[in-house]
């Protein structure tokens, strides 16, 4: 009977050791972690992409820039047929002649008729003293003053040709503003520096208003999508200094800046690649690529390219190796620029 009390006693002494112990490493493999100085995630280059369409529907006589194209901002793209354009601006050319003919008429019967007034009151001047004089009748001195009253209605009417003339010379002039308007939006030029991604139409095609002939990537803004857990979308700050690491340049990093950081949670899309679990609702964040080093010519980046973008929570952090100017794999042309 001892010997059963003994074993039990053994027995509960070590299920007590065990409880000790398992609650001590619940503790220690459950106690909150000292937040990450990091936040990382995997996304693909990208550019602003912009559209050059055409504001008037048309047929494309020329597109002058093939796919990969580097092109300069005001660079002529595409031009489309002019010839209704044309013949429309020669009909207003000849309308604005026409109104300009009319005007030169009707100045020239202004002063005709200034002319005739002044003799008629003159005449009436004459007639007035000659009848009371009694050397006119009545109804001479009454035609003079009808006469005078006559000019001086044919001088208003002649002023008011004038006026016409001038109001259709304005017209036919923006008329003529129109269509040149018309034929500079024919003539397609980027709106961007960059290189052109798409051809979407082919020469001799009719396009629509609207329509778009070829697709620029703006390579002065480029920059990198990636999605972040909850835990640290809310350390992100926008400006908060980033490095990529590209998959085709895994010893090459880029300098980068926070551009943005979505205010809304969402899933994680199915195209990009993260080591949290994607049912957890991650925050989309816009890594954006320095532009002085874009611009600088010494760095060339292809859309597309997948890679690994490192955000700086905590600013007095060390990088991690992999980014590190002080501390890199191997050697590193673009950290003397960091």
């Amino acid at each position: 009977m001892k010997q059963i009390i003994l074993k039990w006693v053994k027995l509960a002494a070590i299920a007590a050791v065990l409880a000790l112990l398992g609650n001590y490493g619940l503790r220690y493999f459950t106690k909150p972690d000292a937040p990450e100085p990091f936040a990382s995630g995997n996304g693909r280059v990208e550019a602003t992409e912009v559209d050059l369409a055409t504001k008037l529907p048309g047929r494309v006589v020329d597109i002058l820039a093939d796919e990969g194209a580097d092109v300069t901002s005001g660079q002529i793209l595409a031009r489309l047929d002019t010839s209704e354009l044309d013949a429309r601006m020669n009909q207003a050319k000849a309308q604005l002649q026409q109104a300009i003919q009319s005007k030169n008429y009707a100045l020239a019967l202004v002063s005709q008729h200034e002319s005739e007034l002044d003799f008629s009151k003159k005449n009436l001047i004459r007639s007035k003293n000659l009848y009371i004089n009694n050397n006119i009748s009545l109804v001479q001195l009454q035609q003079n003053e009808t006469a005078v009253e006559s000019m001086k209605a044919a001088l208003s009417a002649a002023k008011t040709q004038v006026d016409s003339a001038d109001a259709a010379i304005n017209a036919a002039k923006a008329q003529m503003q129109t269509i040149q308007a018309n034929l500079d939006d024919s003539t397609l030029r980027s709106p961007i520096s960059g290189r052109v991604l798409y051809k979407l139409i082919e020469q001799g095609e009719v396009i629509g208003a609207g329509g778009k002939v070829l697709t620029i990537l703006d390579l002065n803004d480029v920059y990198m999508t990636v999605f972040v857990p909850t835990s640290y979308a809310g350390r992100v700050k926008i400006g908060a200094e980033a490095r990529i690491l590209l998959d085709a340049s895994p010893n090459t990093f880029i300098p980068a800046k926070v551009s943005f950081v979505s205010p809304d949670a969402q899933f994680t899309p199915k195209e990009i690649e993260t080591q949290s679990e994607r049912e957890k609702l991650m925050f989309r964040v816009k890594v954006k690529v320095d532009p002085q080093l874009l611009s600088s010519g010494k760095l060339h980046l292809n859309s597309g390219v997948p890679g690994i973008a490192y955000i700086r929570l905590d600013d007095s952090a060390p990088w991690p190796s992999a980014v590190n100017p002080d501390k890199p794999k191997t050697s590193n042309p673009l950290s003397k620029m960091l």
